[in-house]
């Protein structure tokens, strides 16, 4: 019976190891003190999970953080201080791309054209030859490469579900193909998810629940609770953009039916209804080189969008309560916009939710997809050799014998 108790404990170990290490990878947790007060956990649990990530060569231990009391703490840092992963956030005209290394750090960022119309195939060489300049030009070593695609993302399989403004992307095993051309881990998230993720990372674990939404030609939504992103039961949690709203009537939607709040907030609605009003609009560029110029009527219809965004936002807000909404996306840099979501979130949720509530556009601006995206891969990378580890069988003391 001890053996058995003991193996389960065990077991139990291995997993707060992979939850340590995934805060350390990320920046969140710097000392053991801090993995506790996350991990809710208590010292002796966090202190072996510690030493089980030391012995692999998974984290190393160095240095001294300056403490107003008690003693000096020893910081925290991943083993493997000189591996990187290559990154990259897609959109549908451009793609940001990038090194990510352990915490956040970011390099060699840049926006290239890219066309997600082109099809998967095209879409993946492009991506291949970008990365591969980025790791030409980067030190260390390669681990892993993280992908954010606008669109729903299976995060079981790694490809793209019926998105629908990308063709010929559906259930094409894009984590697979790029995994075979980079021979590295390879992972593939929700944008708005890997936007959640990298503007998780950049508070450190000071904000552990939190809504962040994309809001840019179409409308998508992240969600962290206590720390993690939080995907739902098919990977689809956070997908706001299609919940209707009464403002939208009968408006087509492109995923095939009517009303939803795309339809009436995101980049692709404010396009068709500043054409409707005699504007010369082609992009959402466009829409916020207007409403940034004063134009009157751009102005309005971004403070209706963003209206809008906070009626449906309030309802999730009521029930989740967060501690913080992020608000991203192109659509963000607009201040009227900005206004009316915040506006309408202190109108309509209880003062108790709101009294605390932060509600800011992302530290991290357009780099917060791409860390995300980055910081996802780094981190199933160290699980993947965690898990190649084998686990020592505990060895029996005389006490266990005699039980």
């Amino acid at each position: 019976m001890a053996e058995i108790t003991r193996a389960r404990s065990d077991a139990g170990h291995e997993t707060l190891a992979s939850r340590a290490l995934s805060l350390i990878a990320s920046g969140q947790a710097e000392t053991r003190t801090e993995l506790g007060q996350l991990l809710g956990a208590p010292a002796s649990s966090v202190s072996l999970a510690v030493q089980q990530l030391i012995s692999r060569g998974l984290v190393a231990e160095e240095g001294l953080q300056s403490s107003t009391g008690g003693r000096p703490r020893k910081i925290l840092r991943i083993g493997h201080s000189d591996e990187f992963a290559v990154a990259a956030d897609l959109g549908g005209r451009h793609a940001r791309v990038g090194v990510v290394r352990g915490g956040g750090a970011r390099e060699s960022v840049r926006t290239v054209p890219f066309d997600l119309s082109a099809g998967p195939d095209e879409c993946l060489d492009t991506l291949v030859s970008e990365f591969e300049q980025l790791i030409g030009q980067s030190s260390g070593k390669l681990a892993a490469a993280g992908l954010s695609l606008p669109g729903p993302v299976d995060p079981e399989h790694g490809w793209v579900d019926s998105p629908s403004r990308m063709p010929g992307w559906h259930r094409y095993p894009i984590r697979e193909r790029l995994a075979e051309r980079l021979g590295v881990i390879t992972s593939v998230g929700n944008d708005a998810n890997m936007m959640a993720l990298g503007e998780d990372a950049a508070h450190h674990g000071e904000r552990r629940f939190s809504i962040t939404v994309k809001a840019g030609t179409a409308i998508g939504a992240g969600i962290v609770a206590d720390g993690r992103l939080h995907f739902g039961a098919t990977g689809a949690a956070g997908d706001i953009t299609h919940v209707r709203v009464l403002a939208a009537g009968d408006i087509p939607c492109a995923c095939g039916n009517f009303g939803c709040l795309e339809t009436v907030a995101s980049g692709f609605a404010l396009q068709r209804i500043l054409r409707e009003r005699g504007r010369q609009v082609e992009t959402t560029e466009d829409v916020v080189a207007l409403v940034e110029a004063g134009d009157p009527i751009a102005n309005q219809a971004a403070r209706q969008a963003g209206g809008y965004l906070g009626e449906v936002l309030s309802a999730n807000v009521n029930f989740f309560n967060p501690d913080s909404v992020f608000l991203g996306g192109i659509l963000s840099t607009l201040e009227p916009f900005v206004a009316a979501v915040r506006s309408q979130l202190y109108d309509s949720c209880h003062p108790l939710l709101t009294r605390d509530l932060r509600i800011e556009t992302l530290s991290l601006g357009a780099d917060a997809g791409l860390v995300g995206a980055g910081l996802e891969a780094l981190q199933r990378s160290l699980a993947a050799t965690l898990d190649s580890i084998p686990r020592a069988t505990p060895r029996a003391t005389r006490k266990d014998s005699l039980v």
